[in-house]
């Protein structure tokens, strides 16, 4: 795949890459550094910075391939479609917004349980692990493409080593280290993708690759509608979000949820256009639409999209990396009822370890890294209502598992393809898991409010008529 001439430049660039993060991470000296992302003296992580993270962050580099491979199926119906994952951001941030300032939460899992009860949140805390682990496969995969096919002792080392250099650097600052290196990533994405689209948009013109889709159900539109019902309940499983949500004031949160999320919602629709140019091009780029269009353009343009790729791969993973840490060394033991102790961070980065590794078989194994988001996302849709509506009640274990548990078994049926064919909406590749995701947010939602209605019921005076 790789001129034999430039094997060691794309190698090297790799080896090189994981060696300037780690000379420029910080190492995190105190419990609040590794988990909370504050400096060693306890001051939290900027506005800017914190932006810049939640930016980059959710700048996957399955992501980015998604929004490309998209924008070549559908033209700019795909890559609007994929962009509106985006709007997840804000709107979580106005839900934590709310739940910091209203309820005092310090966490999601810490809400859960005194909203919820510890069954629910153990529940909770196992669908994110699954959401994290799924992050690894899905993004070491895009990066292996760039070094040879799927499967090919090229492709697997690369992503391997890809993962080593990334763990390298995260095991030496955890939350902390990932938003410092997180500046430097947002910074080498803006602007290498800035190039990239300098070199390809001008063959056709913004206003030819704009005019290319049509908004119809078979032509991309069913899957725009999918992502529009999942972002009331996405971002919730994604402690890689969220997480941020919890590590500065309120208000400097909210206003870096909503800038992150505007402009990781354009950045994405940009990005979208190569696609839309490969299509164009009648380019056959399979899985892989970037690469093909890189690869049509020779190979420095090549080595820049593979530094994209790389670059959003990294602030994934390394974020991924310090959640996974968070949740095993910290949180977990929050549920069992005892403190996560002075060991808190050496479990932390044992954890960081054993998924770094067994988060690879998928990988391996050669899955479809688009269903690391529409799976995950149906699985999960009924966090919509157990976190915005919320208000309507005090203590209700019931709700949750009642909101939960028929989401995730929806989600689970529509992974194996046992989703009735009468649940489709329209004739599109995503007809079944448009119903899946339309129908399964009304049962969650009814679920949950289930037993909002019985309690008030139960609550009337035995002479009060109905």
């Amino acid at each position: 795949m790789i001129e034999a001439q430039f094997s060691t430049l794309f190698w090297g660039f790799l080896v090189v890459y994981g060696a300037v993060m780690y000379a420029l991470s910080p190492r995190a000296l105190t419990l609040s550094s590794f988990y909370r992302g504050t400096d060693n003296a306890g001051r939290p992580a900027s506005e800017w910075a914190l932006t810049c993270s939640i930016f980059i962050s959710w700048i996957f580099a399955k992501s980015v391939t998604n929004a490309a491979n998209l924008g070549a199926s559908h033209g700019v119906v795909g890559g609007l479609a994929y962009a509106t994952y985006w709007l997840s951001i804000p709107l979580a941030g106005a839900a934590i917004y709310w739940l910091r300032t209203r309820h005092g939460a310090q966490g999601l899992v810490p809400f859960i349980i005194q909203r919820y009860g510890r069954a629910a949140a153990l529940a909770f805390s196992a669908a994110i692990l699954v959401r994290l682990y799924n992050e690894i496969w899905s993004n070491t995969s895009v990066v292996g493409a760039y070094y040879g096919a799927p499967g090919s002792g090229s492709f697997i080392g690369a992503a391997l080593l890809f993962t080593a250099v990334t763990l390298f650097y995260s095991l030496k600052g955890g939350l902390r280290s990932s938003i410092v290196t997180d500046l430097i990533q947002a910074v080498l994405f803006v602007g290498v993708l800035g190039v990239v689209l300098a070199v390809v948009l001008p063959a056709h013109g913004l206003p030819a690759l704009m005019s290319v889709g049509d908004f119809r159900l078979d032509a991309g539109l069913d899957l725009l509608l999918v992502a529009l019902l999942q972002v009331v309940s996405y971002p919730f499983h994604d402690p890689v979000l969220t997480d941020r949500g919890f590590i500065t004031d309120e208000k400097r949160m909210l206003r870096a949820f909503i800038v992150a999320g505007v402009v990781g919602f354009v950045c994405i629709l940009a990005f979208s256009l190569v696609g839309v140019h490969a299509r164009l091009e009648g380019l056959p780029g399979g899985d892989n639409m970037p690469g093909a269009v890189a690869r049509a353009f020779g190979v420095l343009p090549y080595l820049l999209m593979t530094a994209i790729m790389v670059v959003a791969a990294g602030s994934t993973i390394d974020s991924t990396f310090a959640s996974i840490a968070k949740s095993v060394g910290y949180e977990l033991p929050l549920l069992a009822g005892r403190d996560s102790g002075s060991h808190a961070i050496r479990t932390g980065m044992w954890t960081m370890v054993a998924f770094a590794v067994l988060g690879n078989l998928p990988m391996i194994a050669g899955t479809d890294i688009l269903k690391a988001t529409t799976v995950s996302g149906t699985m999960v849709m009924g966090l919509a209502p157990v976190f915005l509506l919320a208000p309507l009640v005090r203590h209700s274990p019931w709700s949750f598992h009642l909101a939960f548990w028929p989401g995730f078994t929806l989600g689970l049926l529509q992974a194996l393809g046992h989703i009735p064919a009468s649940w489709a909406i329209g004739s599109g590749k995503y007809a079944i898991l448009l119903g899946t995701n339309l129908y399964g947010l009304i049962i969650c939602c009814a679920g949950f409010l289930l037993p909002v209605f019985f309690g008030r019921i139960l609550a009337r005076p035995s002479g009060n008529p109905a």
